[in-house]
């Protein structure tokens, strides 16, 4: 079981001192396509100051977490924004916050807060969802053995996906 968001790409946007943060938060399970989300991130946003990111992955084959400042002064735009994803204990995410500089330095707390605060507004509009890996399983039964799998799946928090009604009962379960 781990946390993830719930949609697929979520973009999100805020001006700090006339400087543009868009925050893009996207689902990913392998780093070979969070590096690709990043190189067309980049290509979209070619003309910004800064395209910061962090992910993290989690899986059978995987279990990574990657910043980078792009530029930005060392720990004040990845490393807030993995924060934001560790503290929220989410994996396979995929966080971009790109700046397009509006004429005012903001210092390295001002940079930490903004790009703190874009991760956060786009995580809040993406959601967060739990999800548990699960085998699909289809048993035959007996009609006189439904009752007892129905019970056994409750107790166990299995879902039973269907139910099929022939000369057998066949239940598939989750």
């Amino acid at each position: 079981m781990f946390k993830t968001i719930k949609e697929e790409h979520v973009e999100a946007e805020i001006v700090e001192k006339k400087s543009k943060f868009i925050a893009n938060i996207f689902y990913v399970n392998t780093t070979e396509m969070a590096e690709d989300i990043i190189k067309k991130t980049n290509k979209k946003y070619f003309d910004a100051r800064h395209n910061c990111y962090a992910y993290s992955i989690k899986n059978i084959n995987e279990n990574v977490k990657r910043f980078s400042d792009d530029g930005e002064p060392s720990g004040t735009a990845g490393a807030p924004i993995l924060n934001i994803i560790e503290k929220n204990e989410i994996n396979n995410i995929l966080v971009i916050v790109t700046r397009y500089f509006g004429g005012i330095l903001l210092g390295t707390g001002g940079l930490t807060r903004a790009y703190t605060k874009g991760a956060s507004i786009a995580l809040k509009a993406g959601g967060v969802v739990e999800k548990v890996q699960g085998v699909d399983v289809a048993l035959h039964l007996d009609y006189d053995m439904i009752g007892k799998v129905q019970y056994v799946c409750g107790q166990n928090n299995w879902h039973i996906e269907d139910t099929e009604y022939t000369d057998k009962v066949i239940v598939h379960i989750l």
